[in-house]
This record gives C-alpha cells, sequence and structure tokens, in this order.
C-alpha cells in the first residue's frame, strides 16, 4: 500500500511542497498532498465515492512516475499515464475519463497551475451502450429467488427506479405512507427527488420498518453512537443522529467504524451483500443476460414507457437532468420486443 505523499523523492527526506492552491479558492491547511486532495474535494463537497475514486488515481498517478511529486510533472506525464492506462492496462472510456477528471482537479484545484497543455490531452469520446432489460417474465423468475431483506431492496429498486445507493441510503422519515411517496435525499449530482411508493410494498416496508425499530432501540438502550449524518447536520442537532427518524430502513446487522470518523457505529446494508445475492439469484433463475442491481431501475423506466407514461415523468421519477439521457430506453422499445418486424417472417 502507498503510503501518504508528502513530498519525499526517491528516498530522500525534504520538507512538504510549498505552492499556492486554486486562488478563487481558500487555503489548504493539510501538509500532505493526497491529504490536501480531501481536504479540497471536501471543501467542494463533492460525495465520498468521488473521493474515493480521486484519491484513487492521484495515488496511482504517483506511483506510475517513481514518486516523483506531481508540481514537477505536466502534460506529457499526464498523458503517458492516461495511455498507460488505455493501451496497457485496456481501461474502459468511463474509468479513462474519470482518471483525467482526477488529474484535473489535481491540477487545478489543489496545485492552482493553469493548465493550458490539457487543450491537447486526447479526451476519449464515449460510446452509448444500450442497458440490460430483464423481460417481466425474467425478471419475475429472478426475485422468485431472492427472500427476505434482499427480495424487498430489490422489488423497492425495481418499483421506484432508484439507484442501489439511494434504496440504501434510506431514512426511515424519508418513507411517507400518507402520501404514498418516497423522498429521495441527496441522489446523484446532491440532487433530492420524490418517487412513488408502491402499493404492494406498504405492509413488507411496514414490517421491515418494524425490524428496524428493534434494532434501533438496542442500540439506545446501549447507548451505541447514532447513525451517519450528512454534511454537518451532527454538530447542529447533536442528538438527531440517535433519533428514530434518522435510522436506516435497511439497518446491518453489526457496528464497524465510520470510514470518515473513525466512529463505531452502525450502518445501513452493504452494497456488496446485496449484489451477491442479486447475483446468485440471476443465475439461479437461468438468466444469461448480464444484469446487476443497477439493471432493475432499467426495468422500472422501460417498463413504465412500455405501458404509456409520458417520458418527462419518467425523467423526473429518475432523476436525470436532461432529457436525451432518457431517450436511451425508447431504443430498446423502438428496436426490441417486436417493433420492428423482420423480413424474414414475412417470405
Amino acid at each position: 500500500m502507498l503510503p501518504p505523499f508528502t513530498g519525499t523523492e526517491h528516498g530522500q527526506h525534504s520538507p512538504p511542497r510549498r505552492y499556492d492552491s486554486a486562488p478563487d479558492l481558500p487555503p489548504l491547511r493539510a501538509a500532505r498532498l493526497l491529504d490536501q486532495v480531501r481536504e479540497r474535494i471536501r471543501t467542494l463537497h463533492y460525495s465520498p465515492r468521488t473521493e474515493d475514486a480521486y484519491i484513487h488515481w492521484c495515488r496511482a498517478f504517483i506511483r506510475f512516475h517513481d514518486r516523483r511529486h506531481p508540481m514537477d510533472m505536466g502534460g506529457p506525464e499526464v498523458e503517458a499515464f492516461l495511455t498507460h492506462l488505455a493501451a496497457d492496462r485496456g481501461l474502459s472510456t468511463s474509468s479513462h475519463r474519470q482518471a483525467l477528471s482526477a488529474l484535473l482537479f489535481l491540477y487545478s484545484k489543489v496545485l492552482g497551475q493553469a493548465l493550458p497543455w490539457m487543450q491537447d490531452i486526447g479526451r476519449p469520446v464515449p460510446k452509448r451502450r444500450l442497458p440490460v432489460v430483464l423481460h417481466p417474465d425474467e425478471l419475475t423468475a429472478v426475485l422468485a429467488q431472492l427472500e427476505g431483506v434482499h427480495l424487498l431492496l430489490a422489488q423497492l429498486l425495481y418499483g421506484t427506479g432508484m439507484r442501489i445507493t439511494e434504496g440504501l441510503q434510506l431514512r426511515v422519515k424519508d418513507i411517507d405512507f400518507a402520501q404514498r411517496a418516497i423522498y429521495v435525499r441527496q441522489g446523484k449530482g446532491d440532487k433530492d427527488r420524490v418517487v412513488m411508493l408502491p402499493l404492494s410494498l406498504v405492509a413488507a416496508l411496514r414490517k421491515q420498518l418494524g425490524v428496524s425499530r428493534r434494532i434501533w432501540a438496542e442500540d439506545v438502550e446501549a447507548d451505541c453512537a447514532g447513525v451517519h449524518m450528512p454534511d454537518a447536520l451532527a454538530r447542529k442537532y447533536p442528538r438527531a443522529g440517535a433519533s428514530w427518524g434518522w435510522f436506516w430502513v435497511f439497518p446491518q446487522d453489526h457496528h464497524a467504524a465510520d470510514p470518515s470518523t473513525g466512529v463505531f457505529r452502525r450502518h445501513h446494508l452493504y452494497h456488496e451483500t446485496f449484489q451477491r445475492a442479486f447475483k446468485r439469484a440471476v443465475q439461479a433463475a437461468g438468466i444469461a443476460k448480464p444484469a446487476t442491481p443497477h439493471t432493475l431501475r432499467h426495468c422500472f423506466a422501460t417498463h413504465l414507457l412500455q405501458s404509456g407514461s409520458d417520458i418527462r415523468t419518467v425523467q423526473e421519477l429518475l432523476g436525470h437532468a436532461d432529457v436525451a439521457t432518457t431517450m436511451i430506453y425508447t431504443h430498446v422499445l423502438r428496436l426490441g420486443g417486436g417493433a420492428v418486424r423482420s423480413p424474414l417472417d414475412a417470405l
């Protein structure tokens, strides 16, 4: 594992490198480079997953160039690293673009360097990929292989179009049975939205909340630390993290250290746990398509459009900023499911 980068090169000990950070941002307080990247990311309120990705690519960039300080490098070194990712490691277009974004952030937001050479670096053009969509019969077969909380979560993702992260991070207060609505907080792009609460899931969700409440009561009785709170709400409302309204709908069955603070607390279900369960269900159902939990979101959008729902409504339910993103599902409808008759069938 690469130790935190401090400006030492090739085993030589030297004080941390001094440079001016981006002039339109507050000065950095951390001494180590990767800690400065983290500090800047959190100042700009990027998501934890973006933070993890950017730190990974910055560390990989430094390691690739034998731990040289990024201030001693520029366009040729960045292009050499990106070429290595594409040619030698065979990274996808999306990963290539993510690595480039991380290095652009490092130089512009952390090191405060003008980047005229960035215009000369080739950017991979994203390819349009049609989403994997299951037929209702296939979806039914997959759901039949799931049980318990994994079945409920899969039904919820398909019934609302939520992303897996949005479903796992649901709080008790976000489910409104009276209005038959679910409030998705801080979704992709840090945006909130409202989705429908499927009537067929009301009883199962109430039962799940009963399980969650027993777990919450045990935590309160044991005087455990409350659940993680977004942004600075833990300081503004110190006791909110231990309240029932902020508790997870899908809590984990044990406590673990919070990666951002180190506090030992209860988290929501892990992504990997559900992803493995869903993969086993797809295999058990005999489905050859490369379906993942995100496929449930694709099925939600496609099946809504098939049933006659307006594309603008589907766009709002999915939380897409541009209707062009939602239009990808119309290509699935136009080209599949018997929408176009093959000339062979007319012979």
